[in-house]
């Protein structure tokens, strides 16, 4: 199976867009994280609405329509090498289907970047406009401003992704062995709430990567299971964990994933290093790679980014 269209690489002196689908940003954290950006070479533009915050409902960055319209104005406007989410939270689900995916399917490839509620557009732009993502830290969050590591992994990632190829912190896995396949997946209640929706979910020869964050081991059984009963899993060869940031006692969360995926007979590696963690690793999702459960890596055949 072959993975998704790769965009091409930011280059040194590129263009980037930032913009706010979910929840609304802190204006001083923004602010540091752009000033960062700018320090890698980079020119930086806000869309209309990063700073904006819903009037009624304050764990929004402002109405719907104006964050599908940044998307929108972020996606189509040339002179931009790629699209920043400042910050997750909640609100992607809400203005996701605002956004004319059809009109943006003749545009080229353009590198996205964001994780955990962003993982609703992620699987958005995989089924509408087939290309790879990047499942990453972001500009407007501590864990990209406050943490170098992280901050870095997706420097190199964005502007030279050949040199960030081979992903993994060698924890002992849940099952070993070694699996091929296409990366899919991000945060694992966001991927939960699309099943139902009749649209894409992992194809055959799929690598599944998955993390979570505040979610009680309980509540991890409850959106594994169905996942599982809804058939999401079928075409997966492997899987690769991250981080499970405050899900309750960490050998709990280990033995609720075991029962859970153990019974699908793959590898499944264990707390590769990505998701709600220090040094986040920026994984792309859409791209061939290789699972190393016994290694806890993840190598991919080829750059994420052209």
């Amino acid at each position: 199976m072959s993975g998704l269209r790769r965009p091409p690489r930011v280059p040194r002196h590129g263009h980037v867009a930032v913009i706010a689908p979910a929840g609304p940003v802190s204006p001083a954290q923004l602010d540091l994280g752009i000033e960062q950006l700018r320090s890698w070479g980079l020119t930086v533009s806000e869309g209309a609405h990063v700073r904006d915050k819903h009037p009624e409902m304050r764990y929004l960055a402002g109405q719907d329509a104006d964050r599908a319209a940044d998307f929108v104005w972020a996606w189509t406007r040339p002179e931009f090498d790629a699209v920043l989410c400042a910050r997750g939270g909640y609100g992607c689900q809400r203005m996701v289907d605002l956004v004319p995916w059809a009109e943006l399917k003749a545009l080229p490839p353009k590198v996205f970047a964001g994780s955990s509620d962003v993982t609703a557009l992620h699987t958005r732009i995989a089924g509408e406009l087939g290309q790879v993502t990047l499942f990453a830290p972001m500009t407007g969050s501590a864990m990209f401003t406050d943490d170098l590591p992280a901050r870095e992994h997706l420097r190199y990632s964005l502007l030279d992704p050949a040199s960030v190829t081979k992903l993994g912190r060698g924890a002992e896995p849940i099952t070993g062995g070694q699996a091929r396949g296409v990366t899919v997946g991000g945060t694992l209640s966001l991927l939960a709430a699309e099943v139902g929706l009749g649209r894409w979910r992992p194809p055959p020869g799929s690598l599944a990567v998955l993390e979570d964050v505040t979610e009680d081991p309980y509540r991890l059984d409850g959106l594994l299971t169905h996942l599982l009963r809804a058939g999401w899993f079928d075409g997966v060869t492997g899987i690769a964990l991250g981080s499970w940031t405050s899900c309750g006692p960490i050998e709990q969360v280990r033995t609720v994933l075991t029962d859970r995926l153990g019974g699908l007979g793959v590898p499944i590696a264990w707390e590769v290093g990505f998701g709600h963690c220090a040094n986040q690793l920026t994984v792309p999702l859409g791209v061939a790679a290789l699972l190393d459960a016994d290694a806890g890596t993840l190598v991919l055949d080829e750059p994420a980014l052209t």
